[in-house]
């Protein structure tokens, strides 16, 4: 008998242990089909992934697209609280619908419609202007009477003060700089209104801060503010803006 035979042992042997082999590995391999299990090696079948266009699920929409900045319960967030019943009453569903599409030009507010660069289909921003309005659009203001949401004409800085001095300043300073004993900041610091829009600012007039017990346009005189008056306390503060926000301000001397 050769030295390799002994090595594999006899032919007997040789067969059987072949022959257990092979009906394991088909038994095995029976085993994983029954049960629908996959080839060594090969994936197992993924959660489906739905393309972004067809999602339509308005939390997911919200949470993906608006609670970075407006708070996941639309408050405590970098930008205007959306749980305000005053200002969605005011704002309503078309110019909702528009600022979500087309964003707010010279902020923050990027677009989010297709059509304008962003990354949403119109059924999408649908969905979340009637969402945002479902979920916190309750209440409207008194009366049903209240200003525009937009200005209908230009604002004048000279009423905007005086404006200002009268409904504002108890709590925000005479010439907006904050108050320690309200603990309100600078609103008229010119880096401060150079990083936000004239809509922004009359969002915060029109539609206060309930979060932080700012009241809105009725504020806390005998009568509410006109949407002339607004709109003037919107040209105020936005005379203090710089071109060039957080560099070293010109001598206004030398203009330097």
């Amino acid at each position: 008998m050769s030295l390799a035979m002994r090595l594999q042992g006899p032919a007997p042997l040789r067969w059987v242990t072949r022959g257990w082999v092979t009906r394991a590995a088909l038994a095995l391999f029976a085993c994983g089909v029954l049960a629908g299990c996959n080839p060594p090696g090969r994936p197992g079948p993924e959660p489906e992934v739905i393309r972004p266009e067809a999602l339509v699920d308005y939390p997911t929409l919200y949470k993906g697209n608006c609670a970075g900045c407006h708070g996941a319960r639309g408050v405590n967030g970098a930008s205007i609280p959306l749980a305000n019943p005053v200002l969605l009453g005011i704002m309503g569903h078309d110019a909702l619908r528009d600022t979500i599409a087309k964003g707010v030009p010279g902020s923050l507010m990027p677009p989010f419609g297709k059509s304008n660069g962003g990354t949403l289909t119109d059924q999408q921003v649908e969905i979340l202007a009637k969402g945002v309005l479902a979920e916190w659009g309750t209440g409207q203001p008194a009366g049903g009477e209240h200003p525009a949401y937009r200005p209908a004409q230009p604002g004048d800085v000279a009423h905007g003060q005086q404006a200002y001095t009268a409904a504002c300043a108890r709590c925000h300073g005479a010439n907006g700089e904050g108050d320690a004993k309200f603990k309100t900041g600078s609103i008229a610091d010119p880096t401060y209104v150079a990083l936000v829009s004239d809509q922004f600012l009359r969002n915060l007039i029109l539609g206060g801060r309930p979060d932080e017990n700012m009241p809105d346009y009725r504020s806390d005189m005998s009568r509410p503010l006109t949407d002339q008056e607004i709109t003037d306390i919107v040209a105020w503060l936005a005379a203090k803006r710089v071109s060039d926000p957080g560099q070293p301000y010109r001598n206004p001397a030398t203009h330097e």
